[in-house]
């Protein structure tokens, strides 16, 4: 894998039900790389912070080649790295082969997979179509979030080297699958609860489908 851009955004103002809001999901390609401090991205915008950023999502890496699958479906937006608001674009990035705990070195940043994006109505506002919420959760594609073990520079071109493989081997694509499935499956829901990388804020609801 390898970064394809370095990604970072300014506030954005926007109407929604009738209330002026902000959102830091517009992101563009940056030729200064990226410094990937505890709690996000230095300089980045994030509004709210409830929901982003924080240890458990201090960086949001997406598949360069899931662009592929986007673009057809909306041929009027003026397209760049960062679209989907991500930090990271990163060629041969596939959830289905990532796993949840797995340590990478890029550049000179150390970091954790921790959980998948989960959109929520500013991506619509990103592509000026609510649609594409069901459509993304539907594709299950949804890139990661990363902790950051030790911060750094990243810059494109650098390259995502797997340091430590996780023991356990929940994907990104099964803890997505998890997060809207009615019926969790049993083996994916052992191997999330016994994840020592899986936010404990999330197991904790998900402790209602143990029994």
């Amino acid at each position: 894998m390898k970064v394809v851009s370095t990604n970072i955004g300014t506030p954005v103002t926007f109407e929604w039900n009738g209330k002026k809001e902000q959102t830091g999901i517009f992101k563009y390609p940056t030729e200064n790389g990226l410094f990937l401090g505890k709690n996000d991205v230095q300089n980045d915008t994030v509004i709210d912070r409830v929901h982003h950023a924080g240890t458990n999502k201090a960086c949001y890496l997406f598949s360069a080649e899931q662009y592929g699958f986007w673009k057809p479906k909306y041929p009027n937006l003026s397209w760049n790295w960062g679209m989907f608001g991500e930090n990271l674009t990163i060629s041969g990035l596939d959830e289905s082969e990532i796993l949840v705990g797995n340590i990478y070195r890029i550049g000179k940043a150390l970091v954790q997979v921790t959980q998948p994006r989960e959109p929520c109505y500013k991506l619509g506002v990103r592509f000026n179509d609510v649609k594409i919420i069901k459509d993304f959760i539907a594709h299950n594609h949804p890139g990661t979030y990363v902790k950051v073990i030790e911060e750094g520079r990243v810059t494109t071109g650098d390259s995502v080297i797997l340091e430590q493989a996780s023991t356990n081997t929940l994907s990104v694509q099964n803890f997505y699958q998890l997060l809207y499935d009615k019926e969790k499956n049993k083996d994916m829901l052992a191997l999330f609860m016994s994840n020592d990388a899986v936010p404990l804020y999330k197991k904790e609801k998900f402790k209602k489908f143990l029994s």
